[in-house]
Order: C-alpha cells, then structure tokens, then sequence
C-alpha cells in the first residue's frame, strides 16, 4: 500500500508547516495508516470552511477489480474547540455502498448500518464521544433510454464524532473497515464483549453488497 497522503488547510495560512503540533502529530498517525487490502486510500483536499485546519482521504473498496464501496474520511482541527463538539477534533465521515435486493427492502437497514460504525469503533479501540449522523437509503429505478437497467438501491452512511483518544489511526482503521463490513466483507475481527450493563452493539452479520458498473 502506498503512503496515504492529505491536505492540511488553514484559513490564510500556508499548510501544514503553520498548523499546531497537536494537528501536525495526528496527520502523521493517520498517514500511517496502512488498511486491509481491499481498501484503496487516495489524498484529496480537505474542506477549508468547517474548521482551521483539516485532513482528508477518499477511498474505495475493490475486490477481482470491482469497487463494492466508497467513501471519504475528514478530520477537522480547531485549536479554540468548538461546543458542538466537545473537543478540538472532530471525524466527519461518508460511506457508500450499493445492496443486494433481497436485503435492500429490511426495515432495519438503517439501524443495522449505524451498528456497523458503533462496532467498528470499539473493536478497534477508538476512543469516541458525541456521535451523530445519518443512514440512508435511496432506491433507482431507469426509465426511457434507461430502462434496461436494473433498479439499484444504496445505503449512505454520513457520521462525525469527536476523537477521545488520541489514537487518530485507530479512527481511520476503524472507519476503512466499516467501508469493509459496508461492501459485504467481514470485519477483521470480532467486537470484544462489552459489560454486563453496557447496550449491545455487536452481533451484526455483514450486509451483502455489491456496486454495479457505473454507466456514463
């Protein structure tokens, strides 16, 4: 795998030589970073609008050299802390994935989808608080010039959350292998059992999923 590289922004600044050391220290974990194989990182610029300072990857999951899934991974910095966050960091992430028919109509595939990030976080031991976001699913149907194609039906899941821990490379890990668990591959390993007292968050069974050639 090839060194994953990003895009530090500061507002009027000149990149990443400006930003604070604490940014400079987590950009460093996450490039290197170095995901199972299926997963594909590429550098991409970073949003300059949310936060002074910023990171950011896209990437793809691509398996007999069909990609199953996509996403983008964002990490924000604000060295002044912002209240909806609760921290200085903040993950802000997206991931897409198209279904398999038969699972696409489950009237659980959104709380099932938000699992999947709950359970990836704590298996690899990223350290999270104030979690938010949204899991959708958008069903195609073609018509006219269209209409020999398939419906098709995607799962979307955008979510953020503030890093807790310190470990920023444990937060991209965990978010290459929700792309994973998305595109319909196993995680790389089991959730550890939580306390007795603490809600259930494993147990998942990945979601088959596939993604068509796109047509242009």
């Amino acid at each position: 795998m090839a060194s994953v590289g990003g895009n530090p922004a500061q507002h009027g600044g000149t990149g990443k030589e400006s930003a604070p050391l604490g940014f400079r220290t987590a950009v460093e974990a996450l490039a290197g970073v170095r995901p199972r194989p299926e997963v594909v990182l590429a550098a991409t610029p970073a949003p300059r609008r949310l936060a002074p300072f910023s990171w950011a990857v896209t990437a793809t999951v691509e398996v007999d050299g069909e990609e199953l899934a996509d996403g983008r991974f964002v990490l924000l910095h604000d060295p002044a802390g912002q209240e909806a966050w609760h921290g200085e960091f903040r993950v802000v992430t997206m991931v897409r994935a198209e279904l398999e028919p038969e699972i696409a109509g489950d009237p659980m595939v959104g709380e099932v989808g938000w699992s999947w990030l709950l359970d990836a976080l704590q298996t690899h031991g990223a350290g999270f608080t104030e979690p938010g976001g949204t899991v959708t699913r958008c069903a195609s149907h073609y018509f006219g010039a269209l209409a020999d194609r398939e419906a098709s039906t995607e799962i979307e899941l955008r979510a953020s959350w503030t890093p807790a821990d310190g470990r920023f490379e444990r937060h991209l890990t965990a978010w290459a292998d929700l792309l994973c668990v998305c595109a319909g591959l196993p995680p790389t390993a089991p959730a550890p059992l939580p306390p007795a007292d603490a809600p259930s968050l494993g147990g998942v069974v990945p979601m088959p999923a596939r993604r068509r050639p796109r047509s242009h």
